[in-house]
């Protein structure tokens, strides 16, 4: 081989070790933002308290609307 393929093929080499290398980061970043995510079972805990919350709400809600009837009703005597 001549010097200038050589030369050429060590430019390619560093072109490919160089795009490797932009991989690796790429992928290292992607590891890292997924291993950041909340996991399945943290949603399952979470629609759980939701739907607790929920039925606390409702039960909340029926409560001050008796209790308003009911002043309601106090207030017109």
């Amino acid at each position: 081989m001549s010097d200038t393929q050589d030369n050429s093929i060590g430019v390619l080499l560093e072109q490919v070790i160089s795009q490797n290398d932009r991989i690796l980061e790429a992928v290292d970043s992607i590891r890292e933002t997924v291993a950041d995510m909340p996991k399945r079972d943290e949603f399952n805990d979470l629609k759980a308290d939701v739907k607790t919350i929920k039925v606390a709400v409702t039960d909340t809600s029926r409560d001050v609307a008796d209790l308003d009837r009911r002043l309601t009703h106090v207030e017109a005597i």
